[in-house]
């Protein structure tokens, strides 16, 4: 499945794909803290500078995002990184399924 891309901007597309990438790692960093958090690992100081450079590094996306005016680009990219990884963990978890339709 292709990205949706806007051709008539390539740097909008590209940088759009740049910062849509940030965010999967933010988001990444997040769900890691949130494990760590939980199994006690992290000490209260520890928490609260991890969570003022999460909400920063929030910040600092969508400020980016807003200057460089590649809300919607940004948007596109990550549905479209989504659908190809539900179809990939899809793919994974039901492999029949998939086989069935290929033949």
């Amino acid at each position: 499945m292709p990205l949706e891309i806007d051709a008539d901007n390539l740097k909008h597309g590209l940088l759009g794909l740049v910062i849509a990438l940030l965010e999967i790692i933010k988001d990444a960093l997040k769900l890691q803290a949130l494990a760590r958090m939980e199994d006690g690992s992290l000490e209260e100081n520890e928490i609260e500078r991890l969570g003022r450079a999460l909400r920063d590094l929030d910040r600092a996306i969508e400020e980016m995002k807003l200057e460089q005016g590649v809300t919607e680009s940004v948007k596109n990219i990550r549905d479209g990184l989504d659908r190809i990884v539900d179809d990939v963990v899809d793919r994974i978890l039901n492999p029949r399924r998939w086989e069935e339709e290929v033949d």
